[in-house]
């Protein structure tokens, strides 16, 4: 079969899903060593685009944790890491809202913009999307969502944009947040009760087991959760981004996938294909 000939395989097969997903939401969170490359910065904001071309109704929820870390570190300010997440004091939320408001989503919002797509950049401050607490005094200004307002998105989707959102949080005191970004962007896709949600991370899904790329689970269903735990096939970093799959459901979510934000066009490959190419996590039959 030529290059050509699976293109046209490939159209084929994604019919049902594009039928499935037209004038749906989708939200898709992009962030860590995903976003690492202007080249496939691009390759991701094609596909975006794509999407949005045939009608999906994306919404894209971005992290940056390299840039912030690079920019601490010229700035002569160390990073810290509790349990995984950033020590975020006062000065350090300064300067996650300067590289994520300021720096990531607008390149990617021009990216989008280059490419044809009608793109908006917001943050969680902007029409206090993202009310936020502290996560825990340990961790600073890290925020824990209380409270997600829905309604500038929805306004941004009713009008064809395709909304670009950084993970700044905020309260009514005027503190400023540093929001993890599979945290966001399960709060902002059970709020806007998406379709699905997929989370681009640096692994090829769920392994059964860690040291074997082709022990990859396909399909996992919420109640099978805690058993995963115990059994330690979820653990260490994964447990926060299995539970935020979880909640995403709970909330009305469809189906959450992770996926390989390393490879290629795998957004595309997850949503409009047979095989998929991550995790699916699903409520249960």
């Amino acid at each position: 079969m030529t290059g050509r000939e699976e293109q046209a395989e490939f159209l084929l097969e994604a019919m049902p899903y594009i039928e499935k997903y037209h004038n749906k939401v989708l939200v898709i969170k992009y962030g860590g060593n995903a976003m690492l490359g202007d080249e496939f910065k691009m390759s991701v904001m094609r596909d975006l685009t794509w999407l949005r071309f045939i009608g999906i109704r994306v919404v894209l929820v971005h992290g940056g944790g390299p840039e912030i870390s690079q920019t601490l570190k010229r700035m002569g300010i160390e990073s810290r890491f509790v349990g995984g997440l950033r020590y975020t004091d006062a000065e350090t939320a300064e300067v996650v809202r300067m590289v994520l408001a300021g720096k990531v989503n607008k390149e990617l919002v021009h990216m989008l913009g280059s490419m044809g797509a009608k793109s908006i950049g917001l943050c969680g401050i902007d029409g206090g999307m993202l009310l936020c607490e502290k996560e825990s005094e340990a961790l600073g200004y890290v925020g824990k969502i209380v409270r997600v307002n829905t309604e500038l998105l929805e306004d941004c989707l009713e009008k064809d944009y395709l909304p670009v959102i950084s993970t700044v949080g905020y309260d009514d005191d005027g503190n400023i947040y540093n929001v993890n970004a599979d945290t966001a962007a399960s709060a902002i896709a059970g709020a806007l009760r998406a379709e699905s949600l997929i989370l681009m991370t640096d692994t090829r899904g769920l392994l059964r087991d860690k040291e074997d790329e082709d022990s990859l689970i396909k399909k996992v269903y919420v109640s099978d959760i805690p058993s995963l735990i115990k059994d330690g096939i979820i653990s260490g970093g994964m447990i926060p981004k299995v539970n935020c799959c979880k909640e995403a459901i709970r909330k009305g979510v469809g189906r959450v996938f992770i996926t390989d934000g390393r490879v290629k066009h795998s957004v595309l490959l997850e949503l409009l294909s047979d095989e998929g190419m991550g995790t699916m996590f699903v409520k249960g039959d």
